[in-house]
């Protein structure tokens, strides 16, 4: 299993809110779990950019990356990924440039395309726009023109921003993003999480067409994906039926917060919700160390990313680092 060796692995939190839980509460166990998988080894954690959810608590993204960056010392803390259409460039440079200037060569960007929400929302959030025509691409050269020195003569500067080291990370869902990731020379994270259906030909895509750049010699992937470890695979389905039910509410429109597994309703599904929770899950790693290192092996080996990022969505905070842990033994 030496390939397991060879790459990184880090973290996506979406600051899940549980079932009786503070938003207080919520913010607290992210910060606790970010120093936990800091002093195990993670390379990076994440937090990801939603709104008008009951569950996910993440909506102002850069506020908790700072919250978790100064509460930890060594892992890079990001952004996974800004949902670059509902900010102005400029604000995103400043803010993420404040951030750098606050915990050097520890900030990641990574960015994204979709509202992260419903369109309602996203509209309010975008002060009623129309969005169809968005250019993505030209959005994120003007976000790394903000943060070059060679915008120091410009009537519009990004103070703090100029100059910061925030390195960029394309996200995406499907094809699309893996071409303009390869076009721009930079690195790929895809959400294998939730949308896994166009995962391997994404990837694909993307080493093939990759144009280094300066910012990036060789193509770099990063898969996300759903992670449940524990210390038997009993023990880890029985945890993953409350990321099945948080799935299952965003396929009925339930956006409640996350429940314990004894109390979801998975048995309530119609055939065709099971069918699409099980496209949904498809990227989903579940069981104990013995049974997850032989299928992230193999997952390696035919994917051949560089990366993996856990997202694990498990409703007890205990059982939650010590998936963490697990995940940590089969990397290190």
């Amino acid at each position: 299993m030496e390939r397991l060796k060879k790459i990184n692995y880090s973290v996506l939190d979406l600051a899940y809110v549980r079932e009786g839980e503070s938003l207080n509460q919520t913010f607290e166990n992210t910060l606790e779990n970010a120093k936990f998988v800091d002093e195990i080894g993670y390379s990076r954690y994440w937090l990801s950019e939603h709104h008008n959810m009951q569950n996910v608590a993440s909506a102002s993204t850069s506020l908790l990356i700072g919250y978790v960056a100064n509460g930890t010392s060594k892992i890079k803390v990001g952004s996974g990924g800004i949902m670059l259409p509902n900010h102005s460039t400029l604000s995103i440079a400043e803010q993420f440039g404040t951030l750098d200037a606050l915990y050097p060569n520890r900030i990641d960007l990574g960015l994204g395309r979709a509202p992260g929400t419903d369109q309602l929302t996203a509209s309010i959030l975008r002060r009623g726009n129309n969005f169809m025509n968005y250019n993505f691409e030209a959005e994120i050269k003007d976000l790394q023109n903000y943060f070059s020195t060679d915008n120091k003569d410009s009537k519009v500067r990004a103070i703090p921003g100029e100059g910061a080291n925030v390195p960029l990370y394309i996200l995406g869902s499907s094809t699309d993003s893996a071409f303009l990731a390869a076009k721009l020379g930079l690195p790929y994270a895809f959400a294998g999480h939730f949308a896994p259906q166009q995962f391997y030909n994404a990837v694909e895509i993307y080493r093939s067409q990759f144009q280094p750049s300066e910012f990036l010699k060789e193509p770099y992937t990063i898969a996300c994906v759903n992670v449940i470890a524990s210390n038997t695979d009993e023990q880890a389905h029985y945890l993953s039926m409350s990321m099945y039910q948080a799935f299952l509410n965003i396929i009925t429109d339930k956006r409640q917060p996350i429940v314990p597994p004894e109390k979801t309703q998975l048995e309530l599904a119609s055939s065709e919700q099971k069918y699409m929770l099980k496209g949904m899950t498809a990227l989903s790693f579940i069981g104990s160390k013995g049974t997850l290192s032989q299928a992230f092996d193999e997952f390696i080996f035919e994917s051949k990313v560089d990366e993996i990022m856990v997202s694990t969505n498990v409703f007890d905070q205990k059982a939650k680092r010590k998936s963490y842990q697990i995940v940590s033994e089969l990397f290190r």
